[in-house]
């Protein structure tokens, strides 16, 4: 499977996450709230030097923000793909399936499918998604009293767990990488599926977690969700136009999810 198109929809889609898990890395933001660790904190520029010295002095204050983050990250990455090995596995066990060409091309329209459908939802013009995570609602309330013990994510270790259980946050465009992961119809394909989602929505969540609400706030300006939604949705469409065409255009092999539908 090609992964650029699913690495894409990952950083595009990260203005969803910025709803949804920007709350939580942005508790360790530079410019963050007094709740935030001591070492987290601005320093007052008065204190600082200039030049060289001062770009040391902030990164060192800052480097226990920046650790906490990357965990929690991690975690959350690492869930998803744990996630995507589980999808994956599921539908490879069903050796019939994975071996009948029209249940591969099948497949292909499917995963291309969901890639309209996660453009529309992130442009909040169809909300089919949501009703989704209503369904996940009910692994999250089992997996909700661990969290309580975790907070505040004043250590590494507690980030890194954080991050691991807020992977399982019912989320629509999380589920519909994951019908993805399943139809790649391998364990190990799966799980690279959810990890080049994750990776591409983590330059966002790292900034984020460095910059805070500002970034969260542009994030969610309507303008912003309709072009990074637009974006997803092209993927998808040329993804469906490819297997119209029967793949004849090398173009479409770039930025397409399959090498062969």
């Amino acid at each position: 499977m090609n992964l650029l198109p699913i690495l894409i929809a990952g950083l595009a889609g990260s203005v969803h996450c910025a709803g949804m898990c920007g709350g939580i890395v942005s508790a360790f933001s530079v410019g963050g709230p007094s709740a935030a660790p001591a070492r987290a904190r601005v320093i007052p520029i008065a204190r600082m030097g200039t030049g060289g010295t001062a770009a040391m002095t902030w990164a060192g204050a800052n480097a226990g923000a920046l650790g906490h983050v990357l965990a929690y990250n991690s975690g959350r990455i690492g869930s998803y793909m744990l996630a995507g090995a589980i999808a994956g596995g599921i539908a490879g066990s069903i050796a019939s399936l994975a071996q009948m060409a029209s249940a591969q091309l099948i497949a292909y329209w499917m995963a291309n499918l969901m890639l309209v459908a996660m453009g529309l939802y992130l442009m909040d013009a169809w909300r089919g998604l949501a009703r989704v995570e209503a369904v996940g609602g009910i692994l999250w309330r089992r997996v909700q009293p661990m969290v309580k013990p975790l907070v505040p994510m004043d250590t590494p270790l507690k980030a890194l767990a954080l991050g691991g259980l807020w992977g399982w946050v019912p989320c629509g465009m999380v589920y519909s990488m994951l019908l993805t992961a399943m139809l790649t119809g391998s364990a190990l394909d799966g799980a690279l599926v959810m990890g080049a989602f994750g990776l591409g929505t983590l330059p966002m969540l790292l900034a984020m977690g460095m910059a805070g609400s500002k970034l969260r706030q542009y994030l969610q300006k309507r303008s912003v969700r309709v072009a990074c939604g637009l974006l997803v949705l092209g993927f998808g469409v040329l993804g469906l136009a490819r297997a119209a065409s029967g793949g004849q255009h090398a173009l479409f092999d770039v930025l397409c999810l399959t090498v062969r539908p």
